[in-house]
Formats: C-alpha cells, sequence, structure tokens
C-alpha cells in the first residue's frame, strides 16, 4: 500500500490529544465517520439493494432505486445554486416526490420544511418567509391554497411543480419536479456534512398563537431513530403503512424514515382514509401501523372494517396525544395478535421522548411509559425543582434528541431549555417505579372555583359510556367558577347521548368540582391532521356558552 504524504505543519497533530488537534483530524477525516440522514438509505441499499423500500400507489422504489432518485433530487437542488442549510419548503400530500425531497435536501445539505397542507394562504406564506426558503415546491391540488400569496413570498428563488394530486401541468414560471430532477446525475453529490448540521425545520402545529420553528440536526433525528429502531422493535423484514401526514414528525420521523434506516418497507397513502388504510394491510400483510387516538376510533368505527384481514399486524401504534384507556382496551381486543406501543413526545424532541412497550401495557395501561433509549425524563414544579412521585409536574428531558433551537426566538429556546432541560408544557405524574401518566397541557388544566381539574380525569370518565365516539373536555369563561368545566362529545354513529346523562355518570364517579357545568354534543370536534383535538378552537367558538339563557 502507498504511503499518503501527511503536511509536515499538520503532523504535530498527531502528537497531541487536545481541542485543536481534535477538531483538525474531526475535520480532516470526517467522511470517513459521518453519521447523517444522507447515509441511511445508500447503506440500506447496500445491504438489500434490490428490496423494495418504498411502494406509492403502482409505484415500486427499490433502495437502490431510492439511493439514485434522491441523489438526483440533490444534484438537482445544487444545480439551482442550493448552500448549505438553504430552506427547501414542500406543500404537499404523502407522495412519493415527497419523500424523494426530504431525503434529496439532506443529501445536498439544504434544511427541509414541510408545510402544512391544511393551513390556508396568509399561514402558509407566514411559513415560507420566516423560514426564508429559498426553493418551494407546491403539489397541483393545493395550488389554490398558495395562488393568492406567491406575491408575498419574495425570497423564493424558484418554485417546482410537483404533479401527483392531479397530473396538472406546471404554470408559467414553474419548474415541473418530474422534468426537473430527472435530468440530474444520480451519483452521490460531493458535499461535506456533519452530525450537528441543521437538516430539518418543522413548525409546530399552532395551537397556540403563531407556530414555533422547530429546528433540528441530524444528531436530534438519528438519535431519535436509533431509539425507535431499538424500542419500537423495528426489523428489516417489517412492512410499515404511512398513512398520517408525513409533513409532521410522527409519521415522518418515528416510522417512515427510521423504517428506511432499518431496510423494512414503506407503504405510503396519499392521506389517511380510513378504507384506504385497513385495504393497505389487507394487501401488503403490513407488519406495523401507526395512528393517533383518533384515527385509531375512526378505523374500528368505519362500516365494513371487520371484513378486513388484519392479521398480519403485528406491531400497533400510538400516540400524538392522549389514548383513551377505554378505547385501548377495545383495540387490543379488536386486534388480539398485535402488540401495542405508546410513543409520546414533541416536535422539539425530534419527537418521542418516552415510550410505553406491550409487556407493560397489562400493568400500566394509561401511563406514556418511561423515557426511550437515548432520553431522559423527570418531572418538575413551577420552581424548576424534582417532583417525587405521586406530585404532578411539568414533563421535562433531555439528551441527545433535543432541536437547536426555535428559529429566530431566543426568548423562547432560552424558557423551553431553562436549567438545561426542555420543558414540554405537559403535567404529568410518576409512580414508584417511575412510569409516567400524561395528566394535561398545563394550559388544558381547568381552574374552576378555585380546584385544578384535569381534563383528561373526566375524559377517562365520559369514554366509558358505550356510546361515546369522542369527548374533549376544556374549560369555558363562567360568572361564578371563573372557569366551567365542559365536555364536548360526539356520539357513535346512530346513538344519541344527553347532557342528563353524561353529567349523571360523571356525578357518580368524579368528585363534584370535576362535573361538568355543561355538556355540547357535537358532530365532530376540531383537529390537526395528525389527529390532535384543537381544544383552543373549542375555547374560541364556544367562549360564551355560558353568558346564554339559561346557562
Amino acid at each position: 500500500m502507498s504511503q499518503i504524504p501527511v503536511n509536515e505543519e499538520e503532523k504535530r497533530y498527531y502528537y497531541r490529544i487536545d481541542r485543536e488537534s481534535v477538531e483538525f483530524l474531526h475535520r480532516k477525516y470526517n467522511r470517513l465517520g459521518r453519521w447523517v440522514i444522507a447515509d441511511l438509505v445508500r447503506r440500506s441499499a447496500y445491504r438489500y439493494p434490490d428490496k423494495p423500500a418504498l411502494i406509492y400507489k403502482d409505484q415500486v422504489y427499490t433502495y437502490l432505486d431510492l439511493e439514485r432518485k434522491t441523489n438526483q433530487v440533490a444534484n438537482a437542488l445544487l444545480s439551482l445554486g442550493l448552500q448549505k442549510y438553504d430552506r427547501v419548503a414542500i406543500l404537499a400530500h404523502n407522495t412519493d416526490h415527497h419523500v424523494l425531497t426530504w431525503l434529496g435536501t439532506a443529501k445536498a445539505g439544504g434544511i427541509y420544511l414541510a408545510v402544512n397542507y391544511l393551513l390556508k394562504g396568509k399561514d402558509i406564506a407566514y411559513c415560507i418567509n420566516h423560514s426564508e426558503s429559498k426553493v418551494f415546491i407546491v403539489e397541483d391540488t393545493l395550488w389554490p391554497e398558495v395562488e393568492g400569496v406567491l406575491g408575498e413570498m419574495t425570497g423564493v428563488r424558484t418554485f417546482i411543480w410537483s404533479d401527483r394530486g392531479k397530473g396538472e401541468p406546471a404554470p408559467a414560471g414553474w419548474l415541473s419536479f418530474e422534468d426537473w430532477y430527472r435530468q440530474a446525475d444520480d451519483t452521490e453529490p460531493d458535499v461535506e456534512l456533519d452530525i450537528h448540521d441543521p437538516v430539518q425545520m418543522v413548525y409546530t402545529s399552532g395551537t397556540e398563537a403563531l407556530p414555533k420553528a422547530v429546528v433540528l440536526t441530524n444528531q436530534s433525528l438519528i438519535s431519535q431513530y436509533t431509539g425507535c429502531i431499538i424500542d419500537g422493535e423495528y426489523k428489516p423484514e417489517d412492512v410499515c403503512v404511512n398513512a398520517l401526514p408525513i409533513f409532521h414528525c410522527a409519521q415522518r420521523d418515528v416510522f417512515l424514515t427510521p423504517c428506511f434506516m432499518v431496510g423494512a418497507t414503506n407503504i405510503l397513502l396519499f392521506q389517511a382514509d380510513p378504507a384506504a388504510m385497513l385495504e393497505a394491510v389487507e394487501k401488503h400483510r403490513a407488519t406495523m401501523l401507526f395512528c393517533p387516538p383518533t384515527v385509531w376510533i375512526g378505523l374500528m368505527r368505519h362500516p365494513g372494517s371487520e371484513k378486513y384481514d388484519l392479521s398480519s399486524l403485528h406491531k400497533c401504534y400510538y400516540g400524538a396525544s392522549i389514548m383513551p384507556v377505554e378505547v385501548l382496551k377495545e383495540l387490543l381486543n379488536r386486534i388480539p395478535g398485535a402488540r401495542f406501543y405508546n410513543y409520546y413526545g414533541q416536535t422539539e424532541l425530534a419527537p418521542y421522548h418516552t415510550i410505553l412497550r406491550p409487556e407493560e401495557h397489562q400493568e400500566k395501561i394509561g401511563a406514556a411509559g418511561k423515557g426511550g433509549l437515548n432520553m431522559e425524563t423527570r418531572l418538575e414544579d413551577e420552581d424548576r425543582r424534582p417532583v417525587g412521585p405521586g406530585t404532578p409536574g411539568e414533563i421535562c428531558g433531555r439528551g441527545p434528541h433535543v432541536m437547536l433551537m426555535y428559529f429566530k426566538d431566543p426568548e423562547k429556546t432560552g424558557e423551553a431549555f431553562a436549567g438545561g432541560w426542555f420543558h414540554s408544557g405537559d403535567m404529568g405524574v410518576a409512580d414508584e417505579e417511575g412510569y409516567i401518566t400524561v395528566v394535561d397541557r398545563k394550559k388544558d388544566m381547568v381552574k374552576t372555583g378555585g380546584e385544578n381539574v384535569s381534563s383528561r380525569e373526566v375524559e377517562e370518565v365520559v369514554y366509558c359510556e358505550p356510546r361515546v365516539a369522542e369527548v374533549a373536555v376544556v374549560g369555558l369563561p363562567h360568572e361564578k367558577w371563573i372557569e366551567a368545566v365542559t365536555a364536548f362529545v360526539v356520539p357513535k354513529p346512530g346513538a344519541e347521548v344527553s347532557e342528563a346523562e353524561i353529567i349523571a355518570l360523571c356525578r357518580d364517579r368524579l368528585a363534584g368540582f370535576k362535573v361538568p357545568k355543561g355538556v355540547i354534543v357535537l358532530d365532530e370536534l376540531p383537529k390537526t391532521p395528525t389527529g390532535k383535538i384543537l381544544k383552543r378552537d373549542l375555547r374560541q367558538l364556544y367562549g360564551g356558552y355560558y353568558r346564554g339563557p339559561g346557562r
């Protein structure tokens, strides 16, 4: 083997171990040991070149296909003049173009930003402008949402059209995604990448006023993926149905991308349609399925759901919001061969924080579990002091999953990281063994007549009524009680339930101050695309409820 010459000036770094020499050697040989999102598909292609990596409609991408096509997207982005850390935004449903954009942006050294496709024009423009995105990819079906605000996006240099919704041609001045990327070279781009590089920007779902821009690094995500694979027991032979929006971190970063990392097969559905999800599980003999609680409820209530063969499902996952215990019990009975896992976390933690494993469901049903493989967890009081078992506190975490920052918001970043822990805003209680149960969001605790009421505790009681499909409990303004405990109830199809029946049920099982002062029956509850119930919307829409006649 021929000897590689070493610069005389550099030789000194090999004779000592200090910060300067470590940093020099890390830079010089970074490519040998790098661990970044850009490498995940290539490494799976090395192990499983001909194995299906992604199935979207009738299109099957092997791992070798996916590696080459994501290289093409990366090189196409670089040909546009994309610089390190430039933001590439996409507004799209779950499509192959969307997956190629995510992985291709990572290979090009850019920062991927998926915009919530349920946002309206001005909110989309806010995300594009606030993030300073240079490239904006839009799916044809979502064109009406942005057509009127494109003129406001003055920082965007290139607009790209994805025809995966309706197959419509690109407007004048736009690049066609297919034509644009297919002309590029399919070899790996020569870009210096590092585990500490930011690679993703995610806008929080906006249950507060303006969404915050969470910046995640390769380290945040890969450490989280590793935890998912081990804690969630992902295997190369798994087949995962991805139906929830991949613009959201739960589907994309807890399931889709970790499955690429381990070499499993991802089935990608355009959107979360119950019939399509059930059909996909049966057709592809899927072994893995993730749904938030509201979507699991929708699958069980879907007409004819019992006719589908779900016996291939070995692993069922839930998260994104609190799973009612009664609903979970029903699921365990409906899919008896499956193992159930509860992921709990936040966007800022890339996103999973704790997990309740299948073997823990018997004794700890309803709990969020313990900190994941790479995470530490504790509960704090309002003075940032840790609290013991049985005492409610704010759920805090630390570990390599944690975000880099909230973009352009040093105050909120500092507040979230106070004391060296990330503060979730969720309230929880730990038992003697350290298992955490999520009690509520801080802002969802109802303060009525001087007493604190957990909305979840009331919701669990209401779910015991078999005619109830969904319930959300919030505090509404009240002259006497300041906030009045109020239950919003959605009956199961064909069923009816009255205010008096719900109040009577709660009186039997709850302390008097926890019993709802009112019950409002609705056809549906407002939700985010990932199934989180928007209690903020309920508080806004029904803020004057107790000022009405007879209330």
